[in-house]
């Protein structure tokens, strides 16, 4: 793995994107729903890094500036898909939520699931997603976030909550 990159290490761009390319394309899918989405995120965070890795001198954790950026694309495609929606609901014809290939590949208790941590806040969703899908401590994840632990405790305990909630509904 690349612990310490440094940037005139050509190779260690490339080690970065075969050792982090699946892991950053799950986070990205789980936060957003779309696989091609995801994998456009990711592959702009690596694009972004590239341009910057011959203007630095070197980048202390490019796992984090990586995990950190795919997180900042992900917010971005949500709030552009927010924005999309609220103008597609003033439409008089909805058009389909759902294609035939996202229910061809996606499981039942998957589509479950990623539904609900769909509904949590986008804040409970990050924290959820980067805790229990990365298991990142609470400090990297405060850190990735741009929040204190303090919050990073009360988005996971109330997302948690909420997740539980709303699976158990399902239940019913």
């Amino acid at each position: 793995r690349v612990a310490e990159a440094r940037m005139n290490d050509p190779d260690a761009l490339e080690q970065l994107f075969r050792d982090r390319w699946v892991e950053m394309v799950r986070l990205a899918r789980l936060l957003t729903g779309s696989t091609a989405g995801a994998e456009d995120l990711v592959q702009d965070a690596f694009v972004r890094l590239y341009v910057r890795w011959g203007g630095l001198r070197r980048i202390d954790r490019p796992g984090a500036y990586l995990r950190t950026a795919v997180l900042n694309g992900c917010r971005s495609q949500l709030r552009h898909r927010r924005v999309s929606d609220r103008h597609e609901a003033r439409r008089t014809v909805l058009a389909p939520t759902a294609t035939p290939e996202s229910e061809a590949l996606a499981s039942a208790e998957h589509d479950r699931m990623v539904g609900a941590l769909r509904s949590l806040s986008g804040r409970q969703r990050e924290a959820l997603v980067l805790r229990y899908y990365l298991d990142l401590p609470e400090a990297e994840i405060a850190a990735t976030m741009g929040v204190s632990p303090g919050s990073v405790k009360t988005h996971l305990h109330r997302g948690l909550a909420a997740l539980a909630q709303l699976l158990e509904e399902d239940d019913r």
